[in-house]
């Protein structure tokens, strides 16, 4: 799973971005064009480990603990885990990279905290040890605990359940990643129990952190501006036929008021796509390198490999947060981070902190409109590739149309295991999974049961039900109802002309929050603005 991935960055979904390697599982492979992720990073890791909504496993916002069911910050004891079901099959298990699904532990003096991020002092462990992969299921986990990390240093590194004090001086976390995933592959590869892998990336999330030579591949190619990229990746997903012109257009450019030949920062914002398609070409070129374990192992046939991304490409001005929290003010060697809000320190070093901006993000998200954290299309729709030569029916290269969502791999991960999603899990009621089997799509056939979909995050909303979408931004709780048959991109508000399906709809919503831990309880204060 890719973080913070746009829906047409990669080369299969419309991208200029060197991916061969996952233009390979597409080719060989379904491409998947109505997938969800939940709009965010940590509740989809919930959603997707899970099977659950992302309040059911009690990670309704981020990882930060509030007094509600749904709000804990962390996967509560009524959920398992992917790889607590698939150990119950006699699976091994591993993952490689991002948790960020457990209560993050933070200094109470800010200068203390600063400290630990900047490697100065130790306070031991980032979250509850009972919280960590391998207290969830997972037998091996090397990765990052929280969320934000410096690429070349990062924060919250741990091995098993120790923490990783210095990292070689070439260090380069994407790498780290999927060298260890193709370690765990040939360790696998030399027992007879089958396995399951979670490589949780870190990439192309911000810091824009990239090597050199990575970055050099795309010195020039962004130096044409946001509107011609923009251009040239729905016209190449036109011609893969990811999408149908007549159905779904181009929706409006954000902010369009300034035009790249006005902006006084080209040379800036071209190197910050140039780093963040870096970051995805490196994290292509790992994936690679897991491909060819697996067929060197003899297991490539027969493995079932997903990828997909965590929610829409980020708008998020990093450099505005500034030092704090998640964020380090110095590297290891003392040097001070810049966060540039004035755009003159080109990103990609170690000593920089920045992001593409919302700009770029819509470029990510080329066709659809808005972005991470928001329900619109380019919020919660992430592209999705299933790759499995022995397993997979349908044709080779083609397109499933079917809705899909990231809780559905519980459901589809049971049938394949021929596992079973427990009602008790140690001495806990467990809540039954409210995904689907994937399955039947392995063979170009629908989904069964699959009628309804709902999100909620920090007041950003949708229902939708067949093509109908019904839905509200973060900063506005005015409903918008949508006909994705018809305008895959959210550009026609058909709100007034069907006042009765937007009434239906906001029902069916309601009673999906009533019931899914989105509300809190009776008498208590609300935790978002609906």
């Amino acid at each position: 799973m890719a973080d913070d991935l746009g829906f047409s960055d990669i080369g299969c979904y419309g991208g200029e971005i060197h991916t061969p390697n996952l233009d390979y599982l597409a080719s060989n492979g379904i491409r998947y064009t109505q997938f969800y992720n939940t709009s965010r990073c940590c509740p989809t890791r919930a959603s997707l480990l899970t099977g659950l909504y992302n309040h059911q496993a009690g990670i309704g916002k981020m990882t930060d603990a509030e007094d509600q069911p749904g709000y804990r910050g962390h996967l509560t004891k009524n959920t398992v885990t992917l790889a607590e079901v698939l150990k119950t099959a006699g699976y091994q298990t591993a993952m490689t990279g991002k948790w960020h699904v457990s209560k993050t532990l933070v200094q109470k003096n800010p200068q203390d905290q600063l400290d630990w991020l900047n490697h100065k002092k130790d306070f031991g462990d980032f979250s509850p040890v009972d919280q960590y992969p391998t207290s969830r299921g997972f037998d091996r986990y090397f990765g990052n605990i929280w969320g934000v990390v410096d690429f070349f240093d990062p924060f919250s590194l741990v091995s098993g359940t120790q923490p990783v004090k210095q990292v070689p001086k070439d260090y380069y976390h994407t790498d780290a990643i999927h060298d260890t995933a193709v370690a765990y592959i040939k360790s696998f590869a030399r027992t007879k129990a089958p396995f399951f892998l979670y490589v949780a990336e870190t990439a192309p999330h911000w810091p824009l952190h990239a090597l050199p030579e990575d970055i050099a591949t795309y010195k020039d190619t962004y130096k044409v501006g946001w509107d011609a990229i923009r251009q040239a990746r729905y016209a190449k997903m036109v011609k893969l036929g990811l999408i149908d012109p007549t159905k779904t257009s181009l929706s409006e450019r954000w902010a369009n008021e300034l035009s790249w030949e006005a902006n006084p920062d080209k040379a800036w914002d071209a190197q910050a796509m140039a780093v963040h398609a870096a970051m995805v070409d490196r994290m292509d070129q790992g994936i690679g390198r897991m491909i060819q374990a697996l067929r060197e192992t003899g297991q490539l046939d027969n493995t079932l490999i997903l990828f997909l991304s965590d929610n829409g490409a980020s708008p998020e001005n990093c450099a505005a947060y500034g030092p704090g929290f998640d964020r380090p003010n110095q590297i290891r060697d003392g040097r001070d981070v810049v966060y540039d809000l004035k755009k003159q320190v080109m990103p990609g070093p170690q000593t920089t902190f920045a992001s593409i901006g919302p700009r770029w993000a819509n470029v990510a998200n080329t066709p659809y409109a808005y972005n991470k954290a928001e329900s619109y299309e380019g919020g919660i729709h992430t592209p999705m590739l299933a790759f499995w030569p022995k397993g997979i029916q349908a044709k080779k290269g083609s397109f499933s149309v079917q809705v899909g969502h990231v809780m559905d791999f519980m459901r589809t991960f049971v049938e394949l295991a021929g596992a079973t999603y427990p009602n008790t899990h140690k001495g806990q009621a467990i809540t039954p999974t409210t995904g689907v089997s994937l399955v039947p799509t392995f063979a170009g056939q629908a989904l069964a049961g699959r009628q309804n979909v709902f999100n909620e995050h920090f007041g950003a909303r949708y229902a939708r039900s067949g093509n109908w979408k019904l839905v509200s931004t973060s900063r506005d709780t005015t409903w918008r109802l949508y006909n994705l048959a018809t305008d895959g991109s959210e550009t026609q508000d058909l709100a007034a002309r069907y006042p009765d399906k937007v009434r239906e709809l906001t029902s069916r919503w309601r009673t999906w929050a009533h019931t899914h831990q989105v509300f809190p309880r009776p008498g208590q204060k609300p935790i978002a603005t609906h």
